[in-house]
C-alpha cells in the first residue's frame, strides 16, 4: 500500500437519478503517517525544495492530474473509469 492514491466503491442506490460511478479515488498525503519529524532527516537542496514545495523528501507528494493517471493506467493494466481518472484493481 505504498501508493498515495486510494480507491473505494461508493454506495449505489436503486433510485440514483444519474448513472453511478463504480469507483472513486482520493489521495492520502504522506504527512498522515508521520507522527513527528525526527532530527537529521534528509533534505532537498534549497532550489529543489522551492520547486517541489517541501524541504523533506519524506513529505513530498507529487500532484498528478486525473487525466495523467488515466494515461499511465491504460498503458499498464486493467483500467476502471472513475470520477475523471482511473484506478487499478
Amino acid at each position: 500500500m505504498n501508493s498515495q492514491v486510494r480507491v473505494y466503491k461508493p454506495f449505489i442506490g436503486p433510485f440514483d437519478p444519474c448513472p453511478p460511478l463504480p469507483y472513486r479515488t482520493y489521495v492520502v498525503p504522506p504527512n498522515q503517517y508521520i507522527v513527528f519529524q525526527p532530527l537529521d532527516w534528509p533534505q532537498f537542496s534549497l532550489a529543489e525544495a522551492l520547486k517541489l514545495g517541501t524541504l523533506w523528501p519524506n513529505l513530498y507528494s507529487p500532484y498528478e492530474s486525473k487525466n495523467k493517471r488515466v494515461e499511465e493506467v491504460e498503458s499498464g493494466g486493467e483500467s476502471i473509469q472513475t470520477d475523471g481518472g482511473s484506478a487499478l484493481l
